[in-house]
């Protein structure tokens, strides 16, 4: 087993980063270990290239975010952890897989088709091609599960028809170049919502700090937040099916339930009847009993910029070593002579 996953290297982060992926990473850190296998976790600061972007911001974001991974409990030591720009092996991937995507296949990603919105003349090409270098991504390190989302399962069945096609193209069945990436689905992650509107996602870009509990949030900041997050006037239920309609009440509650592992009819079994003045203390409390140690390790990372460029040095070597293999294996198989 192989896990190969990334993520773009974005500031402020907040309690749905950790909840949604970041979490689900650590677990899958565990198991691949257990069963005598591997996690390869990049930042991805070249598909950072495909939007607009704010050089300095990138570099800083880049280091909070192995900061961030760190504290929450990816191992270094166990796991290897680097960003995409150390790694040129990527970027040749790409390319050598450009001539097997199709124009066709991009233009049915419907996340093109979301970000790129009816600009789609003044969007960057990096932005079009941005799931051949995700196939890169994956296909470089023989990777043979790939966590999904919803959201990504489109991008993944790209890279297991670009692979294929390249393997029938240039190679035999009985030595493919690559191997094709299964779906991993992690287990459920909470999806947070916003402590200002409950339909809609926690998120950085929110105007207002107030909407989510960020990773730099002391125990303070964050039972403030939670003190006044937006609910309704009525007392929690005794039973999830009278969640429904009640997005506010219904996503404290998970959050709750994501904190302490206890399912949602547990948590409403023991606080059903009570008002939010009571039930929100309870889950601050909860909130800062997890974060606490994370915080705290996060701000001590983040501040000591020498050893996060370490980390990823470090980690950066040893994908480039896995790479090479399979990127060499490319070019044999296109003809290409290199020196």
């Amino acid at each position: 087993m192989r896990i190969v996953s990334g993520i773009q290297p974005t500031g402020n982060l907040h309690l749905g980063n950790y909840l949604g992926a970041i979490r689900n990473w650590v677990r899958m850190q565990d198991d691949a270990e257990a069963a005598g296998g591997q996690c390869l976790y990049f930042l991805a600061d070249l598909h950072a290239l495909s939007l607009p972007l704010v050089p300095a911001e990138l570099t800083s974001n880049t280091r909070e975010m192995v900061a961030a991974l760190v504290a929450c409990g990816i191992d270094p030591e166990r796991s290897i952890l680097f960003n995409q720009a150390q790694v040129p092996h990527h970027a040749e991937m790409q390319w050598l897989l450009n001539g097997t995507a199709r124009m066709g296949w991009l233009n049915r990603m419907t996340q093109w088709k979301d970000k790129a919105g009816k600009n789609r003349e003044g969007s960057s090409v990096a932005l079009f091609t941005y799931p051949v270098l995700q196939a890169a991504d994956v296909l470089l390190y023989q990777a043979t599960h790939v966590p999904v989302g919803e959201d990504q399962k489109q991008h993944l069945e790209l890279a297991r028809d670009i692979a294929q096609k390249f393997n029938n193209d240039f190679a035999s069945e009985a030595e493919p170049i690559f191997t094709l990436p299964a779906p991993f689905i992690p287990p459920e992650a909470a999806r947070i919502m916003s402590l200002r509107d409950g339909t809609a996602k926690m998120s950085k870009s929110d105007p207002s700090d107030m909407a989510r509990i960020n990773l730099t949030d002391d125990a303070d900041t964050i039972m403030q937040k939670v003190k006044k997050a937006k609910t309704d006037p009525e007392p929690l239920p005794s039973e999830k099916a009278g969640l429904e309609g009640r997005a506010e009440a219904k996503n404290l509650v998970s959050i709750y339930s994501a904190m302490t592992g206890e399912p949602v009819d547990a948590v409403l079994a023991q606080h059903g009847g009570e008002g939010f003045g009571k039930f929100k203390p309870a889950l601050g409390e909860a909130l800062i009993a997890h974060l606490a140690p994370i915080n705290a390790r996060f701000v001590e990372l983040r501040q000591d910029t020498g050893a996060l460029d370490a980390i990823l040095r470090k980690g950066s070597e040893k994908a480039r070593e896995l790479a090479v293999p399979t990127l060499n294996a490319a070019y044999r198989a296109l003809g290409l002579v290199r020196g």
